[in-house]
């Protein structure tokens, strides 16, 4: 049954959408997925304008609301913005377009972070536009005033190219995870929040550079547990929540190719959704 069937936005039989610059979406999905297991999910792929990294608010601001527009025709009854970059820049004006549907987007973790910091200084893995970012920074000012906690960005050029083209172990890739955690270790991070919902996919890499270079535990924070848990509670108070016994589905778009998504999705969560391909103006 297609989602076409359920034409009531408002209602619990709508599906969620959760959308990215690419594969990082599946890293905030599988989240959704667990903590959510009857409730019906869009994910939208935007890997044919990868990385948004280097792109400008003003552009970025323009995919997400054509995104947001393509996942209305669904009846989407929620929007996860699994993308720190377009959350920083785009959020406001996806709330101010859409004031009916739900929204949550996703948060570099300076918080926990923070949070979980034993010795005062907590790193944060994200691309530049992000550690460049206004929200970024003053986030980060705040969390500084109000706990003392020290924050260390890093910005991590080309990371996001590499996990889409599914090199998650290749050479080049471990060259550039150490060449991008070894700063915050030596600058004395004791935990690093994963600033990219890509970088999940390299989280292997950088627990074994942490176990290599510290003598102390260093904790990793993938935010994506932390994106399902607000929405769950949002959905539940405005009952929109799918409370059947059956699973819900997945069904996925990108602008990318659609063969790329459909391995992406087999070997990093042993899904195997109907994928399909669209140009830049369907979305």
């Amino acid at each position: 049954m297609g989602f076409s069937a359920y034409p009531d936005p408002v209602a619990a039989e709508a599906p969620i959408g959760i959308f990215d610059s690419g594969i990082g979406a599946l890293s905030v999905l599988k989240h959704v997925a667990n903590r959510l297991p009857s409730d019906h999910i869009i994910c939208f792929a935007d890997s044919g304008n990868a990385p948004y990294g280097g792109k400008s608010d003003e552009e970025i601001t323009a995919r997400v609301l054509a995104i947001a527009a393509f996942l209305r025709t669904k009846n989407v009854k929620a929007i996860v913005v699994a993308c720190n970059t377009a959350t920083a820049a785009a959020i406001d004006a996806l709330r101010e377009q859409y004031p009916d549907l739900i929204v949550v987007g996703v948060e570099p973790g300076v918080k926990p972070a923070a949070v979980f910091s034993k010795h005062g200084k907590a790193g944060v893995l994200a691309t530049a536009s992000t550690i460049g970012s206004s929200r970024f920074k003053a986030l980060c000012e705040r969390i500084t005033e109000s706990t003392g906690i020290e924050i260390i960005g890093q910005p991590c050029v080309g990371l996001v190219d590499q996990i889409e083209k599914g090199e998650l172990d290749s050479p080049e890739t471990i060259a550039m995870v150490e060449r991008y955690v070894m700063p915050l270790l030596q600058g004395g991070a004791d935990t690093i929040a994963l600033g990219c919902t890509h970088y999940p996919f390299v989280e292997p890499l950088i627990d074994a550079i942490c176990k290599r270079e510290s003598s102390e535990p260093i904790t990793i924070i993938d935010t994506g547990e932390a994106v399902a848990r607000q929405l769950e509670r949002l959905l539940q108070h405005k009952g929109k929540q799918r409370l059947l016994g059956d699973p819900g589905t997945v069904e996925a778009y990108t602008t990318g190719n659609a063969e790329a998504l459909q391995r992406a999705f087999a070997q990093l969560l042993s899904l195997q959704p109907r994928v399909t391909a669209l140009q830049n103006g369907e979305a």
